[in-house]
Parts: C-alpha cells; structure tokens; sequence
C-alpha cells in the first residue's frame, strides 16, 4: 500500500533470467502485487520469478503488447505501474511517480527517459530512433511529448476501461499514451526517471521496430480523424461496471516533472 492506495507492477519478459531477479529484488515494500508476463520465453524467467514470489502469467502469443493485454487483467491494485524485466527503469521511482499523479490529479504518468541522465544507457541509433518517433508524435497530434516510447507507466487501474488498445508488437508503448491523450476524461502527464543500461542482451530489433512503430503512428492518426465506432475496450472487463462508471476530470496539457536523483526506497 502506497497513501492507502493498493499497487501492482506488470512486467513483460522475453529471456530475462538475467535481468528479472535484479528486478524483483529492487522492487519497493509497499508494492502490493507482482505480475511477471513470460512471453513464451525459452530460458528460466518464468521459473525464477515464480521462486522470488511474482505470478506469472505464460503468454505464448509473442508481442510486446501481447504481453501486457495477459498481464494488465491480473492486476488488482489501485494504482498499476509498469517495468521492463532488465533492469533498465528504476523501481525506485515508482513512488514519486504515485506522488505526482496523485497531487496533480493525474491518471496516467509516462516516466520520460529524455534526457538521458546517463548517456551511456542507451545506444545511439535508439536515440535517434527514440526521437524520430517522438518528433512524428508531436507533429502528428500536435502537443509536446517527452518521451513517446517510453516503457514505465503509473496510472490508475480504471484508465484500462477508458481506453481501446489494438497493438500486440511495440506499437503498443505509444498506443497506450495517446489513447489517454486523446481521451477527453483522462489527464496524461510526465515525469522525467532514471535510465540505466540493461541486464543481458537485447532483444529490439531497432530498424523493424522502429519502422513498425512510425508506421502505426501514421495508421493511429488516419484512424483517428475518421468517426470512431462504438466499440468495447477489450480492457473493459478490469473494473466492475460500477467502478469503470466513476467521474474523471476533463484533459489539461501534461508537463514534464523532473526526478531528482535519489536513494532506493
């Protein structure tokens, strides 16, 4: 429990035995719930997350937003929080990310990783790709964004019922954030986090997945400006019908909120 509010952290994987348990020993007390996605990993992450205590959860459609549609329906806290299984978004920081929200009245926070504090964390060619992508976004929507692929979110568990997500691959990062973007009920916002160098190998494929990515910001857009149909979330079945019916307040332009380097809860 966090401000007497109940937390939960999904986290995706693909072959992260070397990564998930620096992960889940870094993760705070007052994290309530652990939900470990194994997509269909060919190594011991499942095995070694369910040791250390998380439920996993065995995908075996591979995808990056494959991963999180099995693992956000598990998530029982009030407040769900997002990490990668290899060590590269600070835990840490998931409780000031909660105090932001929180006291801006926020419901979803994007942990922006620009600029790299250390610039060692990432190689270059993702950071030219990381601000392709992220230039596109602005353009396309014209509103500033930090960071648009970024892979750490704090958000109230009620947005899953607001929100109508399609990707199944790496589209799905910047799926999430301008669903909430362009839901007139939800407040979006930034926080600038540390980012460190990951745990073991790679496993982006940056020219396809990048050129995949750029090309679903141009289909979202497309999307976007036609009528939208009156479809289900396939999110919607998280809250209760009660719950999912609960007033937000109206959109206001998110900021980006800088973290000041500090010790591991």
């Amino acid at each position: 429990m966090y401000r007497g509010l109940s937390v939960s952290v999904v986290i995706p994987c693909f072959n992260e035995e070397h990564g998930i348990a620096a992960v889940l020993k870094s993760m705070p007390d007052y994290v309530d719930q652990v939900v470990v996605v194994d997509n269909n990993s060919t190594d011991e992450t499942g095995r070694i997350a369910q040791e250390m205590g998380a439920e996993v959860v065995f995908e075996t459609r591979k995808g990056y937003g494959n991963a999180y549609k099995a693992g956000f329906p598990r998530a029982r806290g009030d407040i769900v929080a997002t990490a990668d299984g290899d060590g590269t978004y600070p835990t840490y920081s998931i409780a000031p990310i909660i105090d932001y929200l929180l006291d801006k009245k926020l419901d979803f926070v994007s942990a922006s990783r620009f600029p790299l504090r250390n610039p060692k964390a990432m190689r270059w060619r993702n950071v030219l790709g990381n601000m392709i992508l992220t230039y596109t976004t602005r353009v396309l929507w014209l509103r500033w964004i930090a960071d648009s692929q970024s892979g750490m979110w704090v958000f109230r568990r009620d947005v899953l019922n607001r929100i109508d997500l399609e990707s199944g691959g790496m589209p799905f990062s910047e799926e999430i954030k301008l669903d909430v973007i362009d839901n007139p009920r939800l407040r979006f916002g930034e926080y600038h986090v540390d980012y460190s160098e990951r745990i073991g190998e790679t496993k982006l494929f940056a020219w396809k997945d990048g050129v995949e990515n750029e090309v679903f910001l141009f289909k979202l857009r497309l999307r976007r400006l036609l009528p939208k149909s009156n479809v289900q979330s396939p999110m919607s079945k998280v809250m209760s019908p009660s719950e999912a019916k609960a007033p937000n307040p109206t959109v206001v332009p998110g900021e980006v909120k800088s973290e000041t380097p500090r010790s591991k809860v």
